[in-house]
């Protein structure tokens, strides 16, 4: 994939010129408005630093959540810049707005090694709109920040999967190269393609069954052993004729999950016991029992120990090891303990050799919040759709867009 990275735009030189940054500052915050999980941001500080450090005059574009084309104070970037500012060591600015008269009026007035953030690019619809001459025109405008001689720099992975304004169709507009980040992210999933070590371990968790069901059609064909734990488990366990009780269930999945089972009865290994409750509640009374014992007044909300042993001493000899997707709901303590005994098997695996590579999203998450050191696995990826995507054999707009 021949692509300009960032490296390559700083040897042309950026001292003076605009240069609009897709980054991916999709961070969770809480009901306060607080960041709790600051990994994007981090890991977008490298190519903006590199960015001002060299003078450029620099317009970030990022989007959080999923506003419905309009402007939402819940939803603004101000927390963000702030923890960007943090993290940089210098003053971000924020836009009042997207491509208006604020963002305007800021980027005309920035000097060398400035940063501006653009308010929330969903705030526009057109930066999702399925039209193209929408999207294009948003695209222009915000060419128009950056001016005639700026350059594009996609570094948002998490987005690379999008045909969107901000991803796709400036790239068409300016010189286009890649950030630090998504540089790094295609060179990892490559060597998940193409050169993969064996023994390859799969970890898919997750609810859906259907979220995830071209990702383990594609990888069943190429790994040793492929995990099934967290919600999307109940529907490969009732495949087997297993009651799940209250457990969560993608009915119309079972038979596909049949067939999967069948055809790969060597590679996919679903759960041998469960972790069991009344209700989904952090208080609730966690209980063990066997996977084919699920009460019927009960649901699964994580995998049980002997599952954890299982799946450990299959990732114990693996060389490469892709997780996505947590082994169970990992946010209340009492059911963390399949998701963290498995990522402590993958970091095991890590440590004596293995390339791992943790599939961004909810595994990323999990991570962090479970105190796991980040430095276990080989890569942490911020972009948990886009790498899935990848791993299917889709084309990723914002990556093809960037092939020169």
């Amino acid at each position: 994939m021949a692509i300009k990275t960032l490296d390559d735009l700083l040897a042309e030189g950026v001292s003076g010129r605009g240069v609009l940054v897709r980054s991916d500052l999709n961070v969770p915050l809480d009901d306060d408005r607080n960041i709790t999980d600051p990994g994007r941001i981090i890991a977008s500080v490298p190519t903006l630093k590199a960015l001002a450090e060299a003078g450029a005059k620099v317009v970030v574009t990022a989007h959080l959540g999923r506003p419905k084309g309009a402007p939402d104070p819940k939803l603004s970037l101000a927390p963000v810049a702030a923890a960007l500012g943090e993290r940089l060591g210098r003053h971000v600015q924020l836009a009042g707005d997207v491509v208006g008269a604020d963002a305007l009026a800021r980027a005309e007035g920035l000097t060398d090694g400035d940063i501006l953030l653009l308010e929330n690019i969903r705030f526009d619809p057109r930066e999702t709109s399925k039209d193209d001459s929408e999207r294009q025109a948003l695209a222009r405008a915000l060419v128009e920040l950056v001016g005639p001689d700026g350059a594009f720099v996609s570094d948002g992975f998490g987005v690379v999967h999008r045909k969107q304004a901000s991803v796709y169709d400036v790239a068409k507009l300016l010189p286009r190269y890649a950030g630090t980040l998504v540089a790094a992210e295609v060179k990892v999933l490559e060597q998940l393609t193409s050169s993969t070590e064996r023994p390859y371990a799969v970890v898919l968790g997750g609810s859906k069954v259907s979220d995830k069901l071209a990702v383990i059609e594609n990888l069943a064909t190429r790994a040793d052993s492929l995990i099934i734990g967290g919600g999307m488990c109940f529907t490969f366990l009732a495949s087997q004729g297993i009651s799940v009780g209250k457990s969560l269930l993608e009915e119309g999945m079972i038979d596909t999950c049949r067939r999967l089972l069948d055809t790969y009865a060597d590679v996919i290994h679903v759960p041998v016991d469960i972790v069991v409750a009344d209700r989904f509640a952090a208080d609730a009374t966690p209980e063990v029992v066997p996977a084919d014992r699920i009460p019927a007044d009960k649901m699964g909300l994580d995998i049980g120990p002997g599952s954890v042993e299982r799946f450990g001493n299959l990732l114990s000899n693996a060389k490469t090891v892709f997780w996505n997707g947590p082994m169970g709901v990992f946010e209340f303590p009492a059911f963390a303990a399949g998701t963290k005994g498995v990522a402590e098997a993958i970091i095991g695996a890590t440590r004596k050799g293995a390339f791992s590579v943790v599939g961004g999203g909810d595994s990323a998450a999990a991570v962090r919040r479970l105190g796991l050191p980040e430095d276990g696995f080989s890569h942490i990826s911020t972009g948990g759709g886009a790498s899935l995507e990848y791993l299917e054999g889709k084309t990723l707009p914002g990556l093809e867009v960037l092939q020169s």
